[in-house]
């Protein structure tokens, strides 16, 4: 369930970062985190962190963007719910602006890799269906 702070952070990520609001959504529907929650490892040593799952592969790139130490990047994107959220509007936007497809984009939040990526995308348009935020 979302909690008010969250979908409050969500809907000003979507603004700031002109993505669907309903996409975040469905994404965090999908990934299913928590602020303060680290996952993983994953297969190839990383981990994912707070709400949107952001992956540790982006803490170099945004401490280095933030001006702060990787640590110090890791705990907001973990602990920060605004954060965290902001950051997945961010990946999302990247990766829109990159292929120019929102649906490719969704797909790349996850993997690159089509088979993996393409799966989580259908996910995430269930996830958007049963909240009833795009018709079924």
């Amino acid at each position: 369930m979302m909690t008010q702070v969250l979908a409050t952070c969500l809907l000003l990520a979507a603004q700031t970062y002109d993505v669907p609001a309903a996409v975040l959504i469905g994404i965090h529907q999908v990934e299913g985190g928590k602020v303060g929650q680290a996952v993983g490892p994953n297969d190839n040593g990383t981990y994912d962190l707070g709400p949107m799952q952001i992956n540790t592969v982006w803490i170099p790139q945004l401490a280095a963007y933030w001006g702060v130490s990787e640590y110090q990047a890791r705990r907001w994107i973990k602990d920060d719910a605004c954060t965290n959220v902001g950051v997945s509007a961010w990946i999302l936007r990247s990766h829109l602006n990159r292929t120019n497809s929102l649906g490719t984009a969704i797909a790349h939040y996850h993997s690159k890799t089509p088979s993996i990526g393409y799966a989580y995308k259908r996910r995430v348009i269930t996830a958007m269906k049963q909240k009833g935020l795009i018709a079924q």
